[in-house]
């Protein structure tokens, strides 16, 4: 067990977390100007967007699987360089279906980094430094966004699309050149079951059969369900005039209460006791939402409740979890889970909208709130049953 945090190393791990969530979201951001490099892939423009995430859905738990086998240095290095590859790839602009191919890869990318940083990020921790250290991890979706919305599309508009990639392209090599010159590789946990196919699904079952493996994850889906579907179909239920500062501020808010209120709740209680807290609060927050319609405190007071399932849930794989193959297995679990949550979650919430109106919104989102609390007591029961079996 390590005496002192490395810090340094973790805020470099979290700057590739950054990067990776780039990948994600450097599409999103100029949405709006990709019907104009290839105005012949009409609808299809969309899976520019969700491809990324839809290796996500196939592969998450098979990521967390290959990096424990690879090793969690090399396995973050090489996706590093592979995204750096790929954005610089993407800078000529190639045709529409290489473009495609090309995000189906960077998804690959994607996954190695989101399984393996946190992993490390936990290694590299005191206990006691996990609360905010995993909490810092969690907030690396909603700053890359924010500063993919603030810097990213301004230099797209300014130096056109390309530019943007090979920023990317640079960052994440800088993040490579980084990491390769500060990281070690943790102590070796000894050999792994060799890779097959039949080994991996045998994995997989026992991952999700896992009450310790599973529970980061299933708690995961019902918050990326709701979180990313929520700010996405809110703005028109809301008041005009609050409508820009509320939605500007909903992320923020987020990720303020995840590092200074998440943090202190995070030295005092289990992670999953917080996140069952930040469940139980957006389900109530969602209620004042149903009772009160676009009320702007109430929209604020949902995105802190949610602030506080963001980061306790990755500081839950830790604590749940001992060694870096099964945090690896589990982080694997949550990154499917959420790519998972993230595709179902707006067409749902949009299909709702369109079926039954405004009051749509807080019913299905609160009712994925309840489901995610309820999860995790049930998750948290078969821990207790399965600890006090007799050996």
């Amino acid at each position: 067990m390590i005496e002192h945090t490395s810090f340094l190393r973790v805020f470099a791990l979290w700057a590739a977390g950054l990067g990776a969530a780039a990948q994600y979201g450097k599409m999103s951001v100029i949405f709006d100007l990709l019907p104009d490099l290839y105005p012949q892939a009409g609808a299809a423009l969309g899976f520019l967007v969700s491809l990324v995430g839809g290796v996500g859905i196939l592969l998450g738990v098979v990521a967390g699987l290959m990096v424990a086998r690879i090793r969690y240095r090399r396995a973050i290095l090489c996706a590093l360089w592979l995204g750096a590859a790929v954005s610089a790839f993407q800078t000529l602009l190639p045709g529409f279906g290489w473009m495609l191919a090309s995000r189906v890869v960077e998804g690959l990318s994607h996954l190695a980094i989101v399984v393996a940083a946190p992993t490390l990020i936990a290694q590299l921790s005191t206990v006691k430094d996990r609360g905010f250290t995993l909490t810092l991890w969690g907030t690396f979706f909603g700053v890359a966004f924010a500063v993919l919305t603030l810097a990213g599309r301004p230099l797209a508009l300014a130096w056109g699309v390309p530019a943007l990639f090979a920023a990317h392209a640079l960052y994440m090599a800088g993040c490579a050149l980084v990491l390769s010159a500060t990281l070690r590789s943790l102590p070796d946990e000894g050999a792994q079951p060799p890779f097959s196919l039949s080994q991996m699904l045998r994995d997989h079952m026992a991952i999700y059969r896992s009450p310790f493996l599973s529970a980061p994850a299933a708690g995961w889906l019902f918050y990326t369900f709701s979180f990313v579907s929520i700010l996405t179909v809110l703005p028109p239920y809301l008041p005009d005039g609050w409508r820009a500062i509320t939605m500007a501020a909903m992320p923020l808010t987020s990720i303020a209460v995840s590092m200074t209120i998440g943090v202190a709740l995070l030295r005092r209680l289990p992670a999953v006791r917080v996140v069952q807290t930040g469940f139980t609060l957006s389900t109530l927050s969602m209620a004042w939402l149903w009772m009160t319609p676009g009320s702007p405190l109430a929209c604020l007071a949902l995105a802190g409740s949610m602030g506080l399932i963001q980061g306790a849930s990755f500081t839950a794989v830790a604590q749940l979890n001992h060694g870096p193959a099964a945090q690896a297995q589990a982080n694997g679990a949550v990154a499917q889970m959420g790519n998972l949550g993230n595709s179902l979650g707006t067409p749902v919430m949009a299909f709702g909208l369109a079926s039954f109106g405004g009051a749509a919104l807080p019913l299905l989102a609160g009712g994925a709130f309840g489901m995610g609390l309820v999860a995790h007591l049930l998750l948290g029961a078969a821990r207790r049953r399965s600890l006090s079996v007799p050996v």
